[in-house]
């Protein structure tokens, strides 16, 4: 177990994704540190940083929940210190919260375009550049951010151009990252699925039942992420990986497993041809 008694931090984890990967790290014997913004549930989308604590102490790891809206540096830096009072460090780092706006330009509202960008963008950066100094003297450190490898094809662009700025801007820092932090020893990489994932954001603002009976579990993404989060920070930075290339490596050939439907027809996500 590489990864028991280490200390990840990891952002939009009261649901989907990034409970998934809460508790994959849970069962290894890590301290989880879950920061959202969700402290009481909403129907809708279900979990809070509460219930997702609960769940990491019964599989076997350490939970923190923290509230924290990654738009608010204060709240970051508020975080990132609960996180070295209880845990006294900080050795991984995963980049999950984000916000969706699949619309084209003359579509996208301001404050749409300002959210997601706040918290894609302005708040990967600042939540990073937060826990560095304590992934500097981390075990093994990585930063893992949900992102897309980046295609600069037109297709990709000219649909919802605001929100594919977005991740490809997280994309873009874990590039720099991996060169700026390598001579610290930290690991930067950045993750994205093949296919759509069954979330709430499938669910509720994409495409209903029909897309999310399409699509691969969070739990796919969680082993993928369990897996690079064991390679060693000093030689595996600097990727953007897709999760069937990392299973592929991981030996990991039997991807039904992963399916809501399995056997049925998958729907690709976006920025993958």
């Amino acid at each position: 177990m590489l990864l028991q008694g280490k200390t990840a931090f990891i952002t939009g984890a009261s649901r989907g994704i990034g409970e998934a990967i809460a508790l994959r790290l849970a069962r290894e014997g890590a301290n989880i540190v879950i920061v959202a913004k969700s402290e009481k549930e909403d129907p809708r989308l279900g979990g809070t940083i509460h219930s997702v604590a609960m769940k990491v102490n019964a599989a076997g790891g350490r939970g923190l929940a923290v509230k924290c809206d990654i738009r608010d540096e204060e709240q970051i830096i508020s975080a990132v210190q609960q996180a070295i009072s209880v845990f006294g460090g900080i050795d991984i780092l995963i980049n999950n919260a984000s916000a969706i706006s699949l619309t084209n330009t003359e579509q996208t509202e301001t404050k749409r375009f300002d959210l997601i960008h706040d918290i894609n963008v302005r708040g990967t950066f600042l939540v990073t550049k937060h826990c560095v100094p304590f992934l500097k003297k981390g075990d093994n450190p990585h930063i893992l951010t949900l992102s897309p490898p980046i295609d600069m094809e037109p297709k990709w662009l000219s649909p919802f151009v605001g929100y594919t700025m977005s991740k490809y801007n997280m994309s873009m820092m874990t590039m720099a990252w991996a060169a700026e932090f390598r001579k610290y020893g930290i690991a930067a990489n950045s993750l994205w699925p093949v296919t759509t994932i069954a979330t709430s954001a499938v669910k509720n603002l994409l495409g209903g039942d029909e897309l999310m009976n399409k699509s691969r579990k969070p739990e796919i993404l969680a082993d993928c992420a369990a897996y690079i989060l064991q390679q060693k920070s000093k030689e595996c930075t600097g990727y953007l990986f897709l999760d069937e290339d990392v299973l592929k490596v991981a030996g990991i050939t039997d991807l039904e497993q992963y399916a809501v439907t399995p056997g049925g027809e998958l729907q690709k996500d976006l920025y993958v041809s």
